[in-house]
């Protein structure tokens, strides 16, 4: 790890401040992936700005019967929120799920939508990785690839965004509110990570000088009746090969809210939106789960290792969504 210089940020101005001036900076919140990633010298910034000290701790009810979640929140401290735990129940079994205990009593929120790809050949420096190094290739592909992505992939990156909080919110409609020098933006879930094209290296549309400070979710009744399953290799401390975030309500036999995301398959949490758009009203059985599953599964494609991902991926959606009708999910 090279040496870098160290600023501790007393509040938001300071911080936004600091990393406009700085250059090649680093906002320092959990740390449980930044360090990791310069001890490996993937990330070598000059200035890391510790934002440790910042409000923005609170879990806060908001006037629609939303929550405003500040980016300093620790994953435990969110999964573990009794309102979280029945408005959207799905956001804290994700959370559960995606590390050990000791990880999600310091990873912060802000933090977990900034994680980088665990992808072997990002980490490994005498590989070539476009996401690490542009213009260098991509040994995953034709590589070891088991657990990389099966839709939205391109000829220059194959990685998977490893994170299972940020599929489950992107399932509910959340908003990534940023602040930097120039004033205060808000961002769409949905919109906030990129898939790979020709620029792997660009994972978010964050700016180098701006700070997540809140994540809001909107009041959202389907919620209610949600789940988070997850396929993996072992129970204890492993990435999604897949992952499912289902929202689903029934009235009269037939679908009439449904939210539905993938991890473990692209680059970035992928909303299934085509198989949304299939369900909406359509009978709540089996058969409607499988048409809808093919349907979003059907662009995908699988490298030497991985193909397996697009039969999983739609046995997940639909042994999920069966799971929803009796937890609940029909009136």
């Amino acid at each position: 790890m090279k040496s870098f210089a160290y600023v501790s940020a007393p509040d938001v101005e300071a911080a936004v401040r600091a990393i406009s001036t700085e250059p090649n900076a680093k906002f320092l919140g959990g740390g449980t992936n930044l360090v990791d990633l310069m001890r490996e010298e993937v990330e070598a910034p000059d200035t890391i700005i510790d934002i440790t000290r910042l409000p923005l701790t609170d879990i806060v009810e908001l006037p629609d019967g939303g929550l405003r979640v500040g980016a300093l929140v620790r994953n435990s401290h969110l999964a573990a929120n009794q309102l979280i735990r029945s408005r959207y129940p799905l956001l804290s079994q994700a959370i559960l799920t995606g590390a050990s205990a000791q990880l999600r009593n310091m990873a912060t929120v802000g933090g977990n939508l900034l994680q980088r790809t665990r992808c072997f050949y990002f980490y490994d420096s005498t590989s070539a990785c476009n996401k690490r190094e542009p213009g260098t290739g991509c040994d995953a592909i034709g590589g070891f690839n088991r657990n990389h992505a099966v839709l939205g992939g391109s000829a220059s990156c194959i990685a998977t965004h490893p994170s299972d909080m940020a599929v489950a919110l992107a399932a509910l409609d959340a908003v990534i509110e940023v602040e930097s020098v120039r004033g205060v933006r808000r961002i769409p879930l949905v919109e906030f990570h990129q898939l790979p094209g020709e620029t792997p290296d660009v994972e978010t549309a964050l700016a180098a000088d701006e700070l997540i400070t809140a994540v809001e979710l909107p009041a959202l009744p389907v919620a209610a009746t949600s789940r988070y399953r997850k396929v993996r290799d072992r129970a204890s401390y492993a990435f999604a090969l897949v992952s499912v975030a289902a929202a689903l309500e029934v009235e009269d036999g037939h679908i009439t809210a449904i939210r539905l995301a993938l991890g473990g398959v692209a680059a970035k949490p992928w909303r299934a939106y085509e198989a949304e758009r299939l369900l909406q009203g359509t009978p709540a059985n089996e058969e409607s789960f499988r048409k809808a599953a093919a349907a979003e599964l059907a662009p995908a494609s699988g490298q030497s290792q991985n193909a397996f991902k697009i039969e999983l991926a739609q046995r997940t959606i639909v042994a999920t969504l069966n799971q929803l009708l009796t937890d609940g999910g029909a009136a």
